[in-house]
């Protein structure tokens, strides 16, 4: 075992077990059953639905028995990302992990430590002899990381606790109260194909940082498909070319690392191009003030004939969309200051034989604005003759003013730690929003370690966080008699 000598030895454990199951989004059945068998042999109940969501119950220890249920809520899937050279398989191939700098890093590939550390901890809860707590109700859900999935549709009605700690923060010190509501928005753009012959370039931009639209958005990362069409109309500008294909990204709710696309261009302009791409390159460089050090430009030529080319109106339609669609943050909150409001990331990009799909994800924390987002959205579909339509949706979670459940663990914070957590709202998506509609009721507070670059093959776990968070954890519950 890689962690086995990491603390806290517990909640390390059940995270390396988690690591040796694949649980990416939508393939979640044998990280459930391994929830499930991990309650059958301590003799907990356990409720497992047709999803695959897992409800798993302990009593209270000596002290607590007639407490108030906590509920411990953290989500099994993780986003599935890796660097363009890997070989990993996602579907059955084990994390491999390894320490370093004091993080927990897997190597070429996301950690899932979005949201492994709350499984592991919950886990680490219902297996312990010796940490006092009220009884406990594990929520596990799955496919959070792509609409929220599990959330939707898991019966909370079994559930007698109102207290709900969420543990899909990813930065320590932050107690998250609220956070924004989202949609998906799937483009569909036909194109019409005619036969060519010239020369084929082939343009790939990578090396960007990515990372999750949500909680690094307001960075300015660059968006692989966004500065691809901005390249295409670059190019289209000074050289007559038809496309071929444009694609990238994996997750609407990644911001796009990398992005590519393969034009045909008349065999005398190939050097023109060439030379467009490395002037944007350039630009881009100066731009981002070293703030995107990796970010590379790969052009490949290769001469061809009887290739099937979008027509020139098919290319232009294409590229204008990519201008005109909105991508990045909107509006910034007037209340809150330095918190997104409302935001769009263009995360997935695929090429048929008569289409060009865009699948976006926008967020906000007012519903106004999200209602203005797909007005927006709908305008530019239609302006290059494109069909759009909302694809699934979650709700805002609205801050509570009198949360009992807030003030026990900014008290237990100052205790620990000898100052007062941030307690705050994010731009990012959670499923408080969700549950809050089943169980208006419910008092949600989300918590979590230092997180780095989630939904990146960069992601990383601070160790001495995850120690200190734990340890906060338990505090929590020792309050909660």
């Amino acid at each position: 075992m890689v962690l086995e000598n990491l603390e806290p030895k517990e909640v390390f454990r059940f995270f390396e077990e988690i690591c040796q199951v694949p649980h990416g989004t939508f393939d979640t059945k044998r990280i459930s059953d391994y929830c499930v068998a991990f309650a059958k042999e301590r003799g907990l109940a356990c409720i497992q639905d047709e999803t695959n969501n897992i409800i798993i119950s302990k009593p209270g220890t000596v002290g607590y028995e007639n407490s108030e249920p906590v509920i411990i809520q953290g989500h099994m899937d993780m986003v599935c990302e890796k660097r363009p050279e890997s070989n990993h398989d996602f579907k059955k191939d084990p994390l491999e992990l390894y320490v370093e700098d004091g993080y927990v890093k897997a190597k070429d590939t996301t950690l899932g430590g979005d949201d492994g550390i709350a499984v592991a901890m919950a886990l680490a809860i219902l297996d312990s002899k010796d940490i006092p707590h009220p009884p406990i109700e594990a929520v596990f859900t799955v496919d959070e990381e792509i609409g929220m999935g599990g959330a939707e549709n898991i019966d909370l009605s079994v559930l007698k606790g109102k207290k709900l700690i969420n543990i899909d923060s990813e930065e320590e010190g932050i107690l998250t109260v609220g956070c924004a509501g989202g949609f998906g928005y799937n483009t569909e753009i036909p194109v019409t194909r005619e036969n060519a012959e010239g020369e084929k370039i082939s343009i790939r931009i990578h090396g960007l940082l990515g990372g999750h639209s949500g909680a690094e958005i307001h960075k300015q990362r660059g968006n692989g498909h966004k500065m691809m069409g901005r390249l295409l109309n670059h190019v289209s500008l000074e050289t007559d070319i038809r496309l071929i294909s444009i694609a990238g990204g994996t997750k609407n709710n990644v911001i796009s690392s990398e992005c590519k696309a393969e034009i045909l261009v008349a065999k005398e302009d190939a050097d023109k191009v060439k030379a467009s791409v490395a002037e944007l390159k350039a630009t881009w460089d100066k731009e981002f003030l070293g703030k995107e050090p990796g970010l590379t430009v790969d052009v490949e030529e290769e001469s061809v004939s009887g290739v099937a080319v979008m027509n020139a109106e098919s290319t232009k339609r294409v590229i204008t969309y990519f201008i005109i669609c909105p991508n990045g943050v909107q509006c910034y909150d007037r209340e809150l200051e330095g918190l997104v409001e409302t935001s769009l990331n263009l995360g997935i990009v695929e090429t048929t034989k008569d289409i060009v799909k865009l699948e976006s994800l926008v967020r906000s924390s007012m519903e106004s604005k999200k209602a203005d987002m797909k007005e927006i959205l709908d305008t530019c579909a239609q302006v290059v003759g494109a069909s759009g339509k909302v694809q699934g949706g979650y709700p805002a979670w609205e801050y509570k003013v009198d949360s009992e459940l807030r003030k026990v663990m900014v008290e237990t914070f100052v205790e620990q730690y000898g100052k007062e957590p941030v307690v705050s709202t994010i731009h990012a998506g959670l499923e408080c929003g969700l549950f809050l509609g089943k169980k208006p009721d419910l008092d949600c507070v989300s918590m979590g370690p230092d997180l780095l670059d989630i939904h990146s093959f960069n992601e990383k776990l601070d160790i001495a966080s995850t120690q200190r968070t734990w340890e906060y954890l338990k505090g929590i519950l020792a309050k909660l008699k």
